[in-house]
C-alpha cells in the first residue's frame, strides 16, 4: 500500500483549512485517511506559530515507514528540520513568440 502524506481540505467557502494527513495514495483527497498528524492554516500570517503545526514524533514514524510527502507538505517538513529542504522549483519561463511572429515584430517596429 503506497502511503502518502497530504493535505486534506477542510473550512468553509473561501476559507481554507488544511488538515495534514497519512493516506492511501489511492484514497480521494478528503476522504479516508489513516491518522491526522498536523493542520495548515493558510489565513493567518506567515510568522504565526498556529499557521502550521505538526506532530513531529509521528510525521518521523510515517516517514520511516516510507510514507512520501507532497510538494508542499515536504516544505513544511524541511521547515521544521524533519528532513532536507526540498529545492525549490522556479515557475518556468513562457516560451518565445514564433519566428514568423518575430519578423512581423520588428517589421512592425521598423517600419
Amino acid at each position: 500500500m503506497a502511503l502518502k502524506i497530504r493535505l486534506a481540505r477542510g473550512g468553509a467557502k473561501k476559507r481554507p483549512f488544511y488538515s495534514i494527513v497519512v493516506a492511501d495514495a489511492r484514497a480521494p483527497r478528503d476522504g479516508r485517511f489513516i491518522e491526522k498528524i498536523g493542520f495548515y492554516n493558510p489565513m493567518v500570517e506567515r510568522d504565526h506559530p498556529d499557521r502550521v503545526r505538526i506532530d513531529a514524533d509521528r510525521a518521523k514514524h510515517w516517514l520511516e515507514v516510507g510514507a512520501q510527502p507532497t510538494d508542499r507538505v515536504a516544505r513544511f517538513f524541511g521547515a521544521a528540520e524533519l528532513i532536507p529542504m526540498p529545492p525549490f522549483r522556479e515557475t518556468p519561463k513562457k516560451s518565445a513568440p514564433g519566428k514568423k511572429a518575430q519578423e512581423r515584430m520588428k517589421e512592425a517596429e521598423g517600419g
